[in-house]
């Protein structure tokens, strides 16, 4: 069923796997020294453009998976726009502060408010991935989602605290704390392949 669904091309979870490698490469450049300044801020940017692939592949797995009669139906639909509508304001946010902070000196209340833009995007992929908890009405679904949430927050919580305290002892430096949503949606990721795994299916985040 899965490989009728991945027929017009690569599937979500490639794409996604294509951008947490492409963040792994990055943090490795960052920790090696390899690369620092303004180039982080350009590669991080970077392989956000994967979002779009990955969402269309998405969108044909799910109509590939309604004409096989999966049971996948408007809920993941409903998710997979949201994620597009915040994936796209997180790119256009990002990107105007990063460029307007290096382009302008900027007041004491705009810097905050492009701060925060950002942050509120994440927020609202967060959000959608929880609507589709509540929206789903395949039980099974559901709880391969739920599942998956707590796989990622798991890991992204556990190596927060650990970064942190190694941070403490002077032995690793000092890591934004926007990289754990990174993490949390490279827990994702594992998630999935835990489910598949199990359940013999990815999930649907």
């Amino acid at each position: 069923m899965e490989s009728a669904a991945n027929t017009n091309g690569r599937g979500p979870m490639f794409w996604m796997g294509m951008m947490l490698a492409s963040y792994g490469v990055i943090i490795a450049l960052v920790m090696t020294g390899a690369i620092e300044g303004p180039a982080v801020t350009i590669l991080m940017l970077a392989p956000l453009v994967l979002t779009a692939p990955m969402i269309w592949a998405a969108n044909r797995q799910l109509n590939a998976a309604q004409d096989g009669c999966l049971g996948r139906g408007v809920a993941q639909k409903r998710y997979v726009k949201r994620v597009a509508v915040f994936s796209s304001l997180y790119l256009v946010s990002f990107g105007i502060f990063i460029f307007a902070t290096k382009a302008a000196d900027l007041g004491p209340w705009l810097r905050p408010f492009l701060a925060v833009l950002p942050g509120l995007a994440i927020i609202g992929i967060i959000w959608a991935v929880g609507r589709l908890i509540a929206e789903e009405d395949d039980e099974f679904l559901r709880m391969l989602v739920i599942r998956q949430s707590l796989v990622a927050t798991g890991i992204a919580l556990s190596a927060a605290s650990i970064w942190g305290f190694l941070e403490t002892a002077d032995i690793v430096f000092h890591l934004d704390a926007y990289w754990w949503v990174v993490v949390w949606f490279f827990g994702l990721g594992i998630g999935a392949a835990a489910n598949r795994i199990e359940y013999g299916t990815w999930g649907a985040v």
